[in-house]
């Protein structure tokens, strides 16, 4: 769509079908209104949303729909509702909206879609931070297709989905629900969710548009100061990226306010930027209740009229989960403070959407009579995801067990609990703890049984609960321990949101100690003598230095992010060495709260120097993970073309020009296994201070004992990119030195190229994705 301005300045809306132009000119305010909102059918008393609870929408039904309903909210993800029960309701709620009201729009669903589609007995897969440590797109892909078909199959048109924050702090809550510390894997691997999750016709919704992880000391809802540099440079790419590359067709903002300005009243960043920049044609949708929060929250606004008139003119379309603002408007436009050309922008827009999806011309005779939400491919890929995810951080040989490793002791809170294995989005972590009576709905072994059931011996106490200080159960844990040839100790988190749990939604942090006893536990279960394997399933990283360069912790050290419903068995197959660990850290393992806001992408002054004492470097960096098997990553080269190299060695390319840069990689172990071979970017002079190094490309790489393969990268200009003093996107001059190494912070082997001719600045139609091409043998 293009925008343009009339005679009289109001914005019109241009490059939609004849068809929607026509209907906006035939609907009466009233109609136009209604398509601007959404009707929460089943909201109750339950807090799955902030401030739900103050907000519930209070206008009935039907008296909401008279006009017809431009969203229907959440109708299978609020409470557990049997899906073909549900899908019946929904298509003759649809077929009302068609025959009783005056044009016969449907309503366009939504729903979460974070971890699988947040419904009872759907599937759930690993949480966005093991999407990071998976480094695979690919798989990515494939788990977002199976979850849009689900969707799409019991008539959901739209998923709250891919969260694109970048992680600034883990002590922020919504850590679980992030990619990576790193806006290119944040970018390549969100992407990859848009694209599986449209293929299969359901539009995803990027979140949170932007800033919003950017938080003063990770709190929830709190106030944003990023610079513009930092901005363009780390928190718009991975968005620009999806909605370049990926052509999503629907955006949320973030509840941020960046330096006084709220998101849902900047038009800088909702129209400017998203739409005439990056060339945006979809709909910008209200995070829940983020409207009214500009009065209510953010103080720009005195009423709801004036709220709803300020978003609406930044760029927003949809008021999300109800009406709670945007009915006012009626008022303005009768005031004349609102031309309703503005009112038809928005209209167009969500209409267009409804275009495109098939809903103006849907036939909703025929309800499914049968689904499947959690099916062989829907397990299959839950168990890939989470086998390629986990991230072994330490191992004294202990690990993998042996065929007869005689008596296990599962002991922990996490070892014998399914809800350990989702993350706070997870429909039963979000929904159904609030419904005890029904059960999980689907499969989801826990640690402890996977383990029984490929071992002949297990045994299992908790010793602890999560979060309590009650220590009373540890003797017993500590005695089951001594009895056992090995103990698998499984600790972390249990998600929830505001309160409920120690990760989530509004479950910030002021320690990154474990919570309650259980590094208590995890010591005294070490003590004993047996050898112990710690495995973490958790939303966050927290400070495990402890736990890992002790002469006195445990033996072996397994991170998991909630791996989800296929979790426990993929654990159990890599404990045991069916699998070889794969996956690598999306995120820094911080070595203490105190150090803080912290990130691998920090200046020379971001990272431990002798005129402080306070030291940040984290414990395990970002990229680290070990495996059962050995690499060697040799030859890097750099092929800059027709420039060829100079005398000195060192390859020479135009600043704005692509290049390839190729390495070779050898699995030098016994057993198949996959590396996550790293380019990283160092440059030591430039006009504005730049990260010590920096991941340019990645690729994940599987070899068979004494294979090799040769990695290739093309590597476009945006990758050497970064916003000059004027704010400009520009690729300088200089020498910049290439690293490819297991982490961000090792280095194998080392090249340069240098950057030559003027300084390049970014244009839209520049690629921002590396090519990948892998040659075997």
């Amino acid at each position: 769509m293009t925008i343009h301005k009339t005679d009289v300045g109001a914005p019109q809306v241009s490059g939609v079908s004849e068809r929607v132009q026509s209907l906006v000119a035939e609907m009466t305010l009233d109609e136009k209104l209604a398509q601007l909102v959404g009707y929460w059918v089943d909201q109750g008393d339950e807090v799955v949303a902030p401030l739900s609870g103050e907000k519930v929408t209070s206008t009935g039904y039907a008296d909401a729909t008279v006009h017809g309903l431009g969203h229907l909210t959440r109708v299978y993800g609020t409470r557990p509702v049997d899906p073909i029960e549900r899908a019946e309701w929904l298509w003759g709620e649809q077929r009302r909206l068609q025959a009783e009201t005056r044009l016969g729009i449907p309503a366009l669903v939504h729903e979460e879609c974070l971890t699988g589609f947040a419904a009872w007995k759907a599937a759930t897969f690993p949480t966005p931070l093991a999407w990071g440590a998976s480094f695979d797109p690919e798989t990515v892909e494939l788990v977002a297709s199976a979850i849009g078909r689900s969707m799409r199959e019991v008539g959901v048109h739209q998923g709250l989905a891919p969260v694109l924050d970048v992680v600034r702090d883990p002590r922020w809550g919504r850590v679980d629900e992030c990619i990576a510390e790193d806006p290119y894997v944040v970018g390549t691997i969100g992407t990859a969710y848009v694209r599986g999750l449209q293929s299969a016709g359901v539009h995803a919704t990027l979140k949170h548009f932007v800033g919003y992880s950017g938080s003063r000391a990770g709190r929830n809802h709190a106030p944003v100061h990023a610079g513009p540099r930092e901005l363009q440079d780390v928190f718009l790419p991975p968005f620009e990226m999806a909605v370049r590359d990926g052509g999503v067709r629907s955006v949320m903002n973030s509840y941020a306010e960046i330096d006084g300005v709220p998101v849902a009243a900047s038009a800088d960043l909702l129209t400017d930027l998203l739409r005439r920049r990056w060339g945006f044609d979809g709909t910008v949708v209200s995070d829940y209740f983020a409207v009214d929060f500009l009065r209510s929250m953010h103080g720009v606004a005195a009423t709801p009229g004036e709220a709803a008139q300020i978003a609406l003119e930044a760029g927003i379309d949809v008021e999300l989960p109800g009406a709670d603002a945007f009915p006012h408007l009626a008022a303005r436009v009768a005031s004349g403070d609102l031309p309703e050309s503005v009112i038809d922008r928005a209209v167009a827009r969500l209409l267009a959407e409804k275009e495109d999806l098939g809903l103006l011309d849907a036939d909703f005779s025929t309800p499914p009579r049968s689904v499947d939400l959690d099916d062989a491919e829907h397990r299959a890929l839950a168990y890939r995801l989470a086998l390629e995810s986990a991230v072994l951080l330490r191992n004294d040989g202990v690990l993998p067990l042996s065929a007869e490793p005689g008596r296990i002791a599962v002991i922990g809170p996490n070892g014998d609990s399914a809800e350990a294995l989702m993350g706070c989005y997870s429909f039963a972590n979000h929904v159904l703890a609030h419904h005890p009576a029904f059960p999980m709905g689907f499969e989801i072994p826990t640690v402890r049984e996977a383990l029984a059931a490929r071992f002949r011996d297990v045994v299992q106490a908790d010793g602890v609960t999560v979060e309590a200080t009650d220590a009373d159960g540890i003797p017993a844990a500590v005695e089951l321990a001594r009895s056992a040839d090995v103990a698998v100790v499984v600790v972390g988190d249990r998600a929830g949101l505001f309160g409920r749990g120690t990760v989530g939604e509004g479950n910030d942090a002021d320690s990154l100690e474990l919570p309650g006893l259980q590094r208590r536990l995890v010591e005294e279960v070490v003590a004993t003598g047996t050898p112990v394997v710690m495995v973490l399933l958790t939303g966050r990283p927290y400070a495990i230095g402890w736990a890992l360069d002790g002469a006195t912790g445990p033996a072996a050290v397994v991170q998991a992010f909630f791996p989800g419903e296929e979790g426990g068995p993929a654990l159990a197959a890599l404990l045991a060495g069916d699998a070889t660990p794969s996956g690598r850290l999306p995120v820094s393992l911080p070595r203490s709260a105190g150090a803080q806001p912290y990130s691998y992408l920090h200046p020379i002054l971001g990272g431990a120097t002798e005129i402080t004492s306070a030291d940040p470097t984290p414990v395990r960096p970002f990229g680290f993970g070990l495996s059962y098997t050995t690499f060697v990553r040799e030859g890097l080269t750099v092929d800059a073309g027709a420039a060829g190299a100079a005398a000195s060695g060192t390859a020479e390319v135009r600043a704005g020009d692509a290049f390839a840069a190729s390495v070779r990689v050898t699995n030098t172990g016994s057993v198949r296994g996959a590396d996550v071979v790293q380019l990283y970017a160092h440059r030591a002079v430039a006009s504005v201070t730049r990260p010590v190094a920096q991941l340019v490309a990645y690729a994940r790489v599987e070899l068979e004992p004494g294979e090799s393969a040769e990695v290739r990268f093309t590597i476009p200009a945006s990758r050497l990119a970064y916003s000059d003093r004027t704010l400009r996107r520009v690729v300088e001059p200089g020498e910049v030195e290439l690293r490819v190494g297991p982490s961000s912070a090792e280095v194998d082997e080392a090249a340069t190229v240098r950057l030559t001719g003027a300084t390049y600045e970014l244009r839209p139609d520049d690629a921002r994705i590396v090519g990948v091409e892998l040659r075997q043998g």
